[in-house]
């Protein structure tokens, strides 16, 4: 129902929110989701398995349909063969022993676990706060050195709602940590300091007129994008376009973060160039995640393999290791 004020993830729409507009986009996009899932059908020819091959990369790249989502990114992550490899093992770590401050830190940030969405609500039944809580609490028992850390609740919650499986949010939730996502969760977040300065040197390459920008107010990269790290882009761009991205992630890795975020950035460019102060910097990256560009979530990930250029793994780990070594250096 195009008119429905709780969209069909479970998100209430915000009051300003463009129906028109979005009506628009998404009775095209309903034509596209409509050929993949004929094709996907094909590729998956009822055995539910597949190997990773440029085709299906290319498949990934223009969209898993929702209803093949959860497996193929169980697949393509690794999940899937962790979690046969450990039966049982997820109900173990929930019947095991509890680090009771892990599991207060957990227990706060639960009722600011997606406050707009009406699965997450005390009243919903099933209430996915309590499958939430298991899954982040049985990951800070699996992962010590983590633990728990804010920004992990909104990933968990996502991935329960594609797979609507607690054990499987909780392999995936381990694949993006654990392997995926390099030292991002970790009390001293190396990881993710240096992706936000690989970012900084990126735009540097691509787009040196918004670096300049930057460094002529003395605003740091982790102001502006921070979040979209932490969050995978979670309350950042819409729902339907994070999932795309995720399709992404999950098979081709932390590389795409760089991409979107470069696409991000050299589309709205000239918006940017515009700030003349700090405050003003600030508020542009946030308005450049909203709007028709990023809610076309099928056009959008076309421009995200081509806007930014060529962008080889190669280079992404040279630019981690000078930016790591920098950090560490300043300690």
């Amino acid at each position: 129902n195009w008119r429905s004020e709780v969209d069909p993830y479970g998100f209430e729409r915000p009051e300003d929110f463009d129906y028109a507009s979005y009506e628009a986009f998404f009775s095209r996009y309903l034509v596209v989701l409509t050929r993949r899932a004929i094709k996907w059908s094909k590729l998956l020819k009822g055995n539910n398995s597949i190997q990773k091959s440029l085709k299906v990369k290319r498949y990934i790249r223009k969209g898993i349909p929702n209803e093949h989502r959860a497996l193929i990114w169980m697949i393509v992550s690794g999940a899937q063969a962790n979690m046969e490899q450990n039966p049982g093992y997820y109900h173990r770590l929930l019947e095991g022993e509890k680090n009771d401050k892990l599991v207060e830190a957990i227990k706060t940030d639960m009722n600011r676990t997606f406050p707009d969405n009406v699965k997450f609500r005390k009243t919903a039944d099933p209430c996915l706060q309590h499958t939430l809580y298991n899954v982040l609490v049985a990951y800070g028992h699996h992962n010590k050195a983590v633990g728990y850390c804010q920004g992990m609740n909104f990933i968990a919650g996502y991935l329960i709602l594609i797979t609507k499986n607690e054990e499987e949010s909780f392999w995936l939730l381990d694949a993006l940590i654990g392997r995926i996502l390099p030292d991002y969760y970790s009390p001293a977040m190396l990881g993710l300091k240096t992706d936000q300065e690989v970012l900084g040197e990126l735009v540097k390459m691509k787009v040196p007129a918004v670096a300049e920008l930057m460094e002529r107010h003395g605003v740091m990269w982790t102001l502006v994008v921070s979040r979209w790290f932490i969050c995978l882009f979670i309350d950042i761009l819409p729902v339907e376009t994070v999932l795309r991205i995720w399709d992404c992630l999950f098979y081709e890795g932390s590389k795409i973060i760089f991409r979107v975020a470069l696409t991000l950035i050299k589309q709205h460019q000239t918006f940017i160039l515009e700030a003349t102060n700090f405050p003003d910097i600030c508020d542009k990256f946030k308005q450049i995640t909203k709007g028709t560009f990023v809610t076309e979530c099928h056009s959008f990930m076309q421009k995200i393999f081509t806007d930014p250029g060529s962008l080889s793994m190669a280079t992404i780990n040279k630019l981690r290791e000078t930016c790591r070594e920098k950090l560490l250096s300043q300690g």
